[in-house]
């Protein structure tokens, strides 16, 4: 058994990497929390949204800390903003869109791997800063996706109104 260590870290501290034209800051690693969670907060763009998937390992909890958001998930739709808490189980089909210029969001999966994925697919960052927008190698992604057992069903959200 791994003994566990309180951690502190402040807004903006943590492991940085660009992932999918965002800023992922690990919080929690499944190496300090002995493979129980990971812990991530991200900041994204307005629009961006992943495409339809869903994960055969982790369930999925969102704080939504800036900003407002839309979730699909089980064929249920919900706008959300600042304060709300989204619960993702694994096996469901699921996708979000950013609707404000920015949001920033708390995420927790249970069991940890998601910052494996991160780092597999992202870019380490230096600064806590939203990356240059580039284009997205969709076979890559779906190679890495289903590396890390998350099933890509669909195409990203269209732009909403």
């Amino acid at each position: 058994m791994t003994l566990q260590t309180p951690l502190f870290l402040a807004r903006d501290e943590g492991e940085h990497h660009h992932f999918l034209n965002n800023l992922f800051t690990t919080k929690v690693d499944g190496e300090r929390s002995a493979g129980a969670l990971t812990c991530m907060e991200f900041l994204g763009p307005k629009d961006f949204g992943p495409p339809l998937h869903s994960h055969d390992i982790e369930d999925e909890l969102f704080y939504v800390v800036e900003g407002r958001l839309w979730f699909s998930c089980g064929g249920i739709e919900t706008e959300q903003g600042p304060g709300a808490v989204v619960w993702l189980p694994k096996g469901i089909p699921h996708q979000f869109q950013i609707l404000t210029d920015t949001a920033r969001v708390l995420q927790v999966t249970t069991p940890a791997q998601f910052e494996e994925f991160v780092r597999t697919l992202g870019e380490p960052s230096q600064t806590p800063t939203l990356p240059v927008p580039t284009d997205v190698d969709g076979a890559q992604m779906a190679q890495v996706c289903a590396d890390f057992q998350i099933q890509v069903l669909g195409p990203p959200p269209a732009p909403r109104a």
